[in-house]
């Protein structure tokens, strides 16, 4: 069955715990005993119904407690799609941990409050999606049973926030009106508003097309581990084990492997459950080579005609993710893939605002959870494709050596951008 992953985001008291717990509840996601304790709980708290947003509360808790946020993952699935909610805190100082959650994210679920409009949360968490290429995008207008279900309300609402969103690189937005607590639009149609002509939240999250969200077209694959012989059984057995970024491998396909240059067939693609005739993203698989070559972790293969750009020198947004800052001169360990080496900042172009879009060149540093346009300079040559083309090869993080804490997010951008 196919897997959707969103990511929800929006201002503080938008309602986004009770839309949470409204799809969980509506698509009977949620154990008995959870259900008893909400209702124990709404009770006790004299709320005139059940509050799903209890079913979300601990992320809340914590927050009140000072305790480090995490993004908090939700699991459900409906006959026609499993589905993993990336359920992202909306304060801004948690900024780092929306990014995280929009990494691996299909969909952007961006949620405002019907009576607040469009505010700097909105657009903040709209201009990070698309700084990590989120594909798709919906905008929720909830709370609409606070304003009599008006649509000319919700119209402002949209063409704000669309008008907002020419200015960033976003090729899929809709906008549905809905009431989390009431289920209004969420699961099923409402009758409350049926001016609004278009789906129900939860039948765009089965429908939405992401067959081309992956990058089935350039074949990377970074190798993780050499499978040498580990005893008399398997003497002569010799693969390459990891994870297929983009692309697909066959068996018969003529491969290189950088960085060294030299080329092979793929003699067979194995799994845990036994060979296979194809490997695609995102597939763990060990790959047998008809040639003995040198490969080692960190090695990419793709194929001949297709490979990814080689470089030391890197040009990248990068989020700042810890609370220390980034100056120019900065040394970091660099992942990449599979992929190790030591990186130098050698430039911070700009800053950006991501309330304004605003670029600010006299900047020479980055602090927690500000963005920026940086030059690496990379200790090993890194096999990358630029972040729009590619999610997999186009990342990085950078860890603090001393520490190993990670602080930094990047995207790769192509040179001409």
């Amino acid at each position: 069955m196919e897997l959707l992953r969103f990511t929800t985001a929006g201002s503080v008291d938008d309602g986004k715990s009770t839309l949470i717990g409204r799809l969980l509840y509506d698509t009977k996601s949620i154990f008995e005993d959870q259900l008893e304790a909400v209702e124990r709980e709404s009770r006790a708290r004299r709320y005139e119904q059940v509050n799903l947003a209890l079913l979300t509360d601990g992320l809340r808790a914590e927050r009140e407690q000072g305790i480090t946020i995490d993004v908090a993952y939700r699991y459900f699935a409906t006959p026609k799609r499993k589905f993993i909610i990336a359920d992202t805190p909306g304060h801004v100082q948690y900024t780092r941990n929306m990014v995280t959650g929009a990494s691996t994210a299909n969909l952007a679920l961006i949620l405002v409050d019907a009576r607040n409009g469009v505010v700097e949360q909105s657009r903040r968490h709209a201009v990070l999606s698309s700084l990590l290429h989120v594909p798709h995008f919906v905008l929720c207008v909830n709370k609409m049973d606070l304003v009599d279900y008006d649509q000319d309300r919700f119209e402002e609402i949209r063409q704000e926030f669309e008008s907002f969103c020419t200015r960033l690189e976003i090729e899929d937005l809709i906008s549905i009106p809905i009431s989390a607590l009431d289920g209004d639009n969420v699961v099923g149609r409402s009758n409350n508003m049926d001016w609004y002509e278009g789906p129900s939240l939860l039948h765009h999250l089965e429908h939405v097309y992401i067959g081309s969200d992956r990058n089935l077209i350039d074949p990377r694959f970074p190798v993780q581990y050499v499978l040498r012989p580990q005893s008399k059984r398997f003497h002569d057995y010799r693969g390459y084990a990891g994870t297929v970024a983009s692309g697909s491998f066959q068996p018969g396909d003529e491969v290189l492997v950088l960085p060294s240059g030299l080329t092979s067939t793929i003699e067979g693609l194995d799994t845990f459950d036994g060979p296979v005739e194809e490997a695609f993203p995102p597939m763990a698989v060990a790959m047998r080579l008809a040639d003995d070559l040198d490969v080692s972790r960190g090695d990419m293969i793709c194929r001949v005609h297709n490979r990814p750009s080689v470089g030391q020198d890197i040009d990248a947004m990068v989020a700042w993710l810890a609370e220390s800052p980034m100056n120019l001169g900065g040394k970091f360990a660099i992942k990449h893939t599979t992929r190790t080496g030591r990186a130098l900042v050698q430039d911070l172009r700009y800053r950006l605002d991501v309330n304004s879009l605003h670029r600010d060149v006299e900047a020479r540093g980055l602090g927690l959870n500000e963005i920026g346009r940086i030059e690496l300079r990379v200790t090993v040559p890194l096999f990358y494709d630029e972040y729009q083309r590619n999610r997999a090869t186009g990342s990085f993080i950078l860890v603090e050596e001393g520490t190993n804490n990670t602080v930094g997010a990047g995207m790769i951008l192509d040179r001409m951008h």
